[in-house]
């Protein structure tokens, strides 16, 4: 049986992951950082099936510790300071965990174990202000956010331990992934309980920012399985993860309002306060190496994603609430 370690299990692509690996019969090993708040609501149907431990990327000698008791043939790090708009307020933070924190694993794994398999999570907005569209493996980086130039560093620290100590150690460059699990402040998740919200009458109206922002989404449940693929290659390489299209957040706004009957430019306030200080337009994948390398494509498509995260929002709600919709 293979053993895994997980970092940020108990994350939206921590949780679809572990899944993903106790269906083919990996040992999950999950970490999560020490809290006096419980945040195992995404894995707690899963939770008994894994190991749960606590570690934290500030502290390399909790991951020596973790490496060292549980010997993962692989290592999937997923945690990070995630929030972009956060990453401006707090971008010491993000440095510390989002770059420093690859670093101190990579120097973990050299040290305990260098036949361990390596993964990091890697972002699209790395990207940036694009210098080609679409974005493949061998586009040009140009970070917008504090977030963005941390994970170039954790992608380009990934690249040094490959070829400087010889570890297989990968990046996978994820385009927007979305699922129910998305946390409420990241703006899909935003848009779909927003919905549902003034759908049951809990709202009257959504406030958000760019509307004319394009991305890349795909759903998140899908995309772990890419992460899985690049360990099980001959040789260590770095792909783009995407679905090839591109949407913008007004034409997320419309389908997830429309789902529900409603007209978004009747709720739908544009805030100057969720304008990111710089702002990244347009970001399209050009996943061809994974298809061709990894067989992975995905199968969810935009309007399906957009629906499943507005009924998942509607269900959660209505159950919560006792409230029923007029549908």
């Amino acid at each position: 049986m293979a053993t895994a370690l997980i970092t940020g299990v108990n994350g939206q692509d921590g949780s679809y992951l572990a899944e993903f690996l106790l269906s083919k019969g990996y040992e999950v090993i999950g970490m999560v950082r020490r809290s006096s708040t419980e945040t195992s609501e995404r894995i707690q149907h899963i939770q008994d099936d894994m190991t749960i431990v606590q570690g934290d990327l500030h502290d390399q000698s909790s991951l020596v510790a973790l490496l060292e008791e549980y010997k993962p043939d692989e290592v999937y790090n997923l945690a990070a300071q995630s929030f972009v708009a956060t990453s401006w307020s707090q971008a010491v933070l993000t440095g510390e965990v989002t770059a420093m924190g690859v670093t101190r694993l990579l120097e973990a794994i050299r040290l305990v174990n260098p036949q361990t398999r390596f993964y990091q999570a890697s972002s699209s907005e790395m990207f940036g202000k694009c210098v080609e569209t679409p974005q493949r493996e061998t586009t040009s980086f140009y970070p917008r956010s504090p977030y963005g130039v941390a994970k170039v560093y954790g992608h380009w620290i990934t690249v040094n331990y490959r070829e400087s100590y010889n570890l297989f150690a990968v990046s996978g460059i994820l385009f927007n992934h979305e699922s129910p699990r998305r946390g409420l402040e990241f703006v899909t998740r935003k848009i779909s309980n927003g919905a549902a919200r003034i759908k049951l009458g809990l709202d009257k109206e959504l406030r958000l920012g760019n509307l004319e922002a394009q991305r890349d989404w795909g759903f998140a449940g899908e995309y772990v399985q890419a992460m899985w693929h690049m360990l099980q290659l001959e040789r260590p390489e770095d792909f783009v993860v995407g679905t090839g299209e591109t949407h913008s957040v007004g034409e997320f706004c419309e389908l997830a309002f429309n789902h529900v009957g409603l007209n978004y430019q009747d709720h739908v306030v544009k805030d100057p306060r969720f304008m990111r200080l710089s702002e990244v337009d347009r970001l399209k994948a050009d996943p061809a190496k994974a298809r061709q390398k990894l067989g992975w494509s995905p199968k969810v498509g935009f309007k399906d994603l957009v629906a499943m995260m507005v009924e998942a929002d509607l269900k959660r709600l209505r159950d919560g609430n006792g409230l029923m919709d007029k549908r």
